[in-house]
């Protein structure tokens, strides 16, 4: 289990980390979430000893990092996956840490074929994809068969068949008693992958709850209602029914109606009791994306806006540029083109080197 009390974290005049107390709990997936310069790298960095907490501590079995005995055989990590000797192949850079922590040279070979790296195990990695390194970071944080694991960003730069091989390398970890702690930015992973998720904005704790639970807080349901297409009649007739009762209804742009305040059951009793005939009638909740941009949209501190193009628009200097259009000649032909002088200044323009036309000998 990882436990944090409390933990801050200063560089100099900015706090990266507030006050952030949490339990990662193992038998289960964690979802660790935030908007960029959330705070995120940073904690994962002050679990592993990397960084030191300002104030607070955090524990991994009830032991610091730096306090473990042989801490790679307890704790295995993924949190830059380009952190590998270019120069070595796979296999070495992995028997490497192997022989640094005790790991029989065997085990290499075993976490080779777990990540599906073994065809290429002898290749330097400098030469490795993305999806590539982060299969290898993820075979070192397998290497000591660790009972902590903590994954930052691991499906970043896999194809969707890797993808599909982390979620369910994830669960089955998880399924095994293990603490898995995985950070992401891919909701709809996260919706498939974990079972708790850790919301953190400006370095602060926002949620700490089940994946369900977080949506269904952080989200409006709604049905979505239809009536016959041909008959604007019912439908009409349907939205005065519903809004009389409470109902909040918005019409979609397919002519369906999107209905809140109002569960199901009694949608469907103002129908028939109004004698409107329904085509569809289907709860909708919002996605695990959608709860949580709802959640983090005042913690963003990055915010894009719309390219105005305003220096592409600027007035041409006078004499560079298409002419102004000149009235049509006569008979509403346009005027024959006239030669303008360059603006002073202005390169000569190059010399024409085609050849002059000839006419065919033969």
């Amino acid at each position: 289990m990882i436990e944090a009390y409390g933990l801050t974290k200063r560089y100099g005049a900015k706090t990266a980390v507030y006050n952030l107390s949490f339990q990662v709990r193992p038998g289960a997936v964690t979802g660790f979430l935030g908007p960029n310069g959330s705070g995120k790298s940073t904690t994962m960095r002050m679990i592993l000893g990397l960084d030191a907490p300002s104030e607070g501590r955090v524990t991994i079995g009830g032991h610091t990092f730096r306090q473990l005995p042989n801490a790679p055989r307890q704790v295995g990590a993924l949190l830059d996956a380009k952190a590998v000797h270019g120069g070595r192949s796979a296999r070495n850079h992995l028997l490497c840490l192997a022989q640094l922590s005790g790991i029989p040279e065997r085990r290499v070979d075993e976490v080779l074929d777990v990540v599906g790296l073994r065809e290429v195990g002898r290749k330097r990695s400098k030469g490795f994809s993305l999806g590539m390194g982060q299969r290898l970071g993820i075979a070192a944080a397998l290497l000591g068969d660790p009972q902590v694991l903590l994954f930052d960003e691991p499906v970043n730069g896999l194809d969707p068949e890797g993808i599909h091989w982390v979620r369910n390398l994830m669960r089955r970890l998880a399924a095994e008693g293990r603490t898995v702690f995985v950070s992401s930015h891919l909701m709809s992973e996260m919706a498939q992958t974990a079972d708790h998720l850790i919301v953190i904005g400006r370095g602060q704790l926002m949620a700490d709850l089940p994946v369900q639970d977080f949506i269904t807080q952080n989200s409006v349901g709604f049905a979505r209602v239809r009536t016959p297409d041909g008959e604007p009649e019912q439908r009409e007739k349907l939205t005065a029914a519903l809004v009389e009762s409470g109902g909040q209804v918005q019409p979609e742009q397919d002519g369906a109606l999107r209905v809140t305040g109002l569960p199901l059951p009694r949608i469907s009793d103002l129908a028939h009791g109004a004698d409107v005939r329904l085509w569809e009638l289907s709860p909708h909740q919002a996605s695990l994306e959608e709860a949580y941009m709802r959640m983090t949209q005042g913690a963003v501190d990055y915010r894009s806006t719309a390219d105005q193009r305003a220096a592409l628009q600027a007035a041409a200097p006078h004499g560079y540029g298409p002419p102004a259009a000149a009235p049509p000649g006569p008979g509403g032909y346009p005027p024959p083109q006239q030669w303008q002088a360059p603006p002073p200044g202005a390169p000569a323009p190059a010399p024409d080197t085609a050849q002059p036309y000839s006419k065919d000998p033969r």
